[in-house]
């Protein structure tokens, strides 16, 4: 499964980088919203993980921005954030990502999530 990580922190960026790949999982890392956006146009991704407040564009204006891509409008993205789930709650309820994880992260969530979608996801089982 070929995963986008999103966040303006190195240490997370390097993190979970390191962490889902051990794992199995290949990573590239975009360290604000318009990078991101800059490299979901040059490859696709299976999944994102976008953290909620960064400069230049932020995780929401990005995850909005990638919706309206096609190749993205169906596509899993994991919303992180230190501001709490409540506060994003409407966001959540509307569909605009798929889940929402508070920071810091707690691996062995993260994993089962991923894993719900590496076995529904029919084209990262074929390659």
């Amino acid at each position: 499964m070929k995963i986008l990580v999103v966040d303006d922190n190195r240490a997370v960026l390097e993190g979970l980088s390191a962490m889902l790949t051990s794992h199995g999982y290949c990573i590239n890392t975009a360290c604000n919203g318009l990078d991101a956006s800059e490299k979901s146009q040059s490859e696709v991704y299976d999944l994102l993980i976008i953290d909620h407040l960064m400069p230049i564009m932020n995780g929401i204006q990005l995850v909005k921005t990638l919706r309206q891509v096609e190749q993205y409008s169906q596509t899993p993205i994991i919303f992180m954030t230190t501001q709490g789930k409540s506060t994003l709650k409407p966001e959540y309820q509307s569909g605009l990502f798929t889940d929402l994880i508070d920071k810091p992260i707690d691996e062995d969530s993260l994993l089962n999530i991923l894993a719900n979608y590496q076995s529904s996801n029919t084209r990262s089982m074929s390659l």
